[in-house]
């Protein structure tokens, strides 16, 4: 039914409001509505925000975008993690309305007779401006210009100055007076802490740390040396120090001895192959266990302190599949999917086979599959584990997500989930509607200016509910653009993740340039680590002047630096006359921190040509010069908004900080 203002299209509603929109602390939310109503009359609006108690934090007045639109704009900004809410009011504004027709009137010469009715109108108006106001003292002003609107012994532009001086108009848009106040729907927003909007994620296989390959060449059976998590704990200070802010784990569960898959996927291990850690489960132990070979819960508490130690957050895959000598399957065949031939399904994505894996059937008994999961992560939270990278969620009913995550959040809202769905559109941005914190992205096939344009656009548009998170690589992926652009293209690819996105990671071994597919075309590297141990000299490598790790070091510097960078709903692209250089910027709504980012996507050649600069998305007045700081190189550039770049293999881009001249 529709209110005696008109009131429609309120922004950010998600699923209808059946769903919360998401922010995080500190965030600047946008809020918009239509408003408008019948006749001439002017209307205003505002914005309701309450806090997760429900008490009225801030009454603030939407802006009119003007252009004809009837759209009103402002921002909400949570000061804690929690359900907050938001309430629209539209009302007839009438002090607006008469501001209006006594300006007209007066401009078109109308007499004092003529304007006596609205003269009195304007000086009712000002006394219950005046009522309004929170104290006597400010309420002087506006009883002061009643008084002289009923001077009839004065002239016209006597009699109305002080109503219309500057100071009263702002009286008037501070305690407004509202009349047929209609008000929306309440409308929710899950509001998370800033590390699910923000952060630079690294994965590493701690089974890999430390670890050698060199056996016994008389025993070839004979175990090689396995990395443990002890080996782990100290290679946390590595990843401290490149300025990471959180260590990603894939599976540290015991793994299947059934089926086990030996290097590069095959089917025929040798007694020394370890096996992929996503195949969880063995006589060992299962999601709640570790594996014997990466060490015991106390050498996991040890990492946990030490990461902790060094501002590292922890976060854990949490992959709900099982190895066929898992104890659930012995214990709770129902979880799983039976055959004709009394077989129990493995997982397959066509071409791809996993006979070492078994997916769950949450159909079958969920009250019982429910809990257990539920037992399960509460574990590893009371182990100190509050950020968990889901496997495969698409391939899990929406419900259940749904289910576990409020459940989750219920009890630990500070808890974060990140969706690894490299699927359909419609899947990913469901997954994130329904509960996900953070989600993966098509960015690592995005490789061209226009394509990253495009799909930052998408993005931001979908900010009210998904946060991405970039990633480069992955275990699994190796695209074909880091396999034939070689050292180039990897600076350019976490130049993109790194600015892009406020959060972003990279799977270890990106900084060696690893970029060797198992065969030709094909985006699975060649010897995976999923499936043996893969050690690394991470410092010999920087020593020897071969990784890219001082240039993530300095990146992972600039973000922390910048609170620009921590933002997606300010991220704007800009103009380039070549094809191949994306140029755009992100702005901080606090402090007004800028920064301009211009990058070549071309890893082969150089590439030059203009950029056309949104000044207003700067912060910059239009004609007017800046400023342009290089944070990699450290010059400084006299720029406007039209700028000659140039860039190459070797200097691929501009992160540019905006400091406006004075």
């Amino acid at each position: 039914m529709a209110g005696r203002i008109g009131l429609q299209s309120v922004h950010p509603v998600i699923s209808h409001g059946e769903l919360p929109a998401r922010a995080v602390v500190g965030e600047h939310v946008t809020v918009e509505a239509t408003v408008f109503r019948e006749g001439h009359d002017a209307v205003a609006a505002s914005v309701a925000w309450r806090n997760p108690k429900g008490k009225l934090v801030s009454d603030s007045r939407l802006r009119p975008l003007g252009n004809g639109s009837d759209r009103w704009r402002g921002d909400v900004v949570a000061t804690s993690v929690g359900m907050w809410s938001f309430t629209i009011e539209a009302w007839s504004d009438p002090l607006a309305t008469w501001y209006h027709a006594i300006e007209v009137k007066v401009d078109a010469g109308q007499s004092a007779p003529e304007l006596a009715n609205d003269l009195e109108t304007g000086a009712r108006l000002m006394e219950q401006l005046a009522a309004n106001c929170p104290n006597k003292a400010m309420g002087k002003l506006p009883l002061a210009a009643a008084r002289d609107l009923r001077r009839d012994e004065v002239d016209i532009p006597l009699r109305i100055t002080r109503a219309l001086s500057r100071e009263l108009r702002q009286l008037a848009y501070d305690y407004p007076i509202r009349e047929l106040v209609t008000r929306s729907d309440s409308y929710q927003v899950w509001v998370d802490r800033v590390r699910a909007l923000y952060g630079a994620w690294y994965e590493f296989f701690p089974r890999s740390i430390g670890a050698i390959l060199a056996g016994d060449p008389a025993d070839p059976a004979r175990p090689v040396r396995h990395g443990t998590l002890a080996d782990a704990t100290k290679h946390l200070d590595y990843v401290a120090d490149l300025g990471f802010d959180v260590v990603y784990l894939p599976p540290i569960h015991p793994i299947g001895e059934v089926n086990r898959k030996g290097s590069n996927n095959s089917l025929d291990p040798k007694p020394t192959d370890t096996g992929s850690p996503w195949a969880i489960g063995s006589a060992e132990g299962g999601h709640d266990a570790i594996d014997p070979k990466l060490g015991t819960e106390q050498d996991f508490a040890v990492f946990m302190a030490r990461a902790r130690e060094l501002d590292l957050e922890v976060s854990l895959d949490f992959a709900l599949q099982a190895a066929p000598d898992h104890p659930w399957v012995t214990e709770h065949p129902k979880w799983f999917t039976t055959l004709p031939d009394g077989t129990i399904a493995y997982a397959e994505n066509p071409p791809k086979k996993y006979q070492d894996i078994y997916p769950l059937n949450f159909d079958n008994d969920p009250d019982g599959l429910y809990a257990e999961v539920l037992r399960v992560i509460t574990l590893w939270i009371k182990r100190g584990v509050r950020i968990f990278r889901v496997d495969n969620p698409h391939t899990k009913p929406l419900n259940f997500w749904q289910w576990l995550i409020a459940t989750v959040k219920k009890k630990y809202p500070d808890v974060l989930f990140l969706a690894e769905a490299f699927t359909r559109p419609a899947m990913m941005h469901e997954l994130a509607r329904i509960g996900f914190t953070q989600s993966y992205t098509y960015f690592t096939w995005r490789n061209s200016a226009e394509e990253l344009r495009q799909y930052g656009e998408e993005l931001v548009a979908a900010a009210d509910y998904m946060r991405p998170n970039f990633f480069p690589n992955t275990p699994d992926i190796l695209n074909e653009y880091l396999v034939t652009g070689g050292r180039a293209a990897f600076a350019i690819r976490v130049v993109l993740a790194s600015m892009m996105s406020p959060s972003y990671g990279v799977y270890s071994g990106y900084e060696l340039f690893e970029n060797v597919p198992v065969r030709p075309g094909s985006e699975e590297y060649l010897n995976s680590e999923k499936y043996q141990l893969r050690p690394r000299d991470f410092r010999g490598a920087i020593e020897r002047g071969d990784s890219l790790a001082p240039f993530i070091k300095r990146l992972n510097e600039i973000r922390r630096a910048h609170p620009a960078l921590h933002q997606l709903r300010t991220l704007r692209f800009h103009g380039s006359d070549n094809d191949a250089i994306l140029a755009f910027s992100k702005r901080d709504p606090d402090t007004g921190d800028t920064i301009l980012v211009i990058v070549s996507t071309d890893p082969h050649n150089v590439r030059e040509g203009w950029i056309h600069l949104r000044l207003d998305e700067l912060g910059i007045d239009w004609f007017t010069d800046f400023t342009a700081t290089d944070l990699l190189s450290g010059s400084n550039y006299e720029w406007s908004e039209h700028n000659f770049v140039r860039l190459t293999p070797d200097q691929p881009a501009h992160i540019i900080a905006v400091r406006r001249q004075v």
